[in-house]
């Protein structure tokens, strides 16, 4: 059900850095939970801003969500398919719900990532890419009058 109708910010000095349990040096923010999604009227568990310190580390695991890790800062390893390989800022990671995977900090300095948290359905409609419409003359700047 969507229940907003208004463009919401989350300042991110304003979030703290909460300690993830079960893992090594990791902390996350969350930029967005289930209610929150609820609230969009979209499909999502969680939206996470995580950070891996040096020599932290995203222990081995699997959940029934897939999850798309997007690596904003430093560089790191990711147990992949049963591998351990090293990627960096820009790079992207797809898994699916129930493979097990982990991120290692592979760097002298604190590691980020965005981690997005998707429900696995059965009977998924297919995919589009989104519309955008051009609005004229919405905002008015500082100051205008008219």
């Amino acid at each position: 059900m969507i229940t907003g109708n208004e463009t919401k910010v989350i300042v991110g000095d304003e979030m703290e850095w909460e300690l993830m349990p079960n893992h090594r040096e990791l902390y996350h923010r969350e930029i967005l939970n289930a209610q929150q999604a609820d609230g969009l009227g979209i499909r999502t568990s969680s939206i996470l801003w995580e950070k891996i310190g040096p020599g932290g580390q995203v222990l081995p695991h699997y959940h029934d969500v897939a999850e798309i890790i997007h690596i904003t800062v430093g560089k790191v390893k990711l147990l992949c398919n049963g591998e351990w390989k090293n990627y960096q800022a820009g790079d992207t990671f797809h898994v699916p719900a129930g493979t097990v995977h982990s991120v290692l900090n592979d760097d002298i300095v604190p590691s980020e990532q965005i981690s997005i948290f998707l429900p696995v359905e059965e009977a998924v409609p297919s995919n589009q890419f989104f519309n955008t419409h051009l609005v004229k003359d919405v905002t008015k700047k500082d100051g205008d009058n008219g």
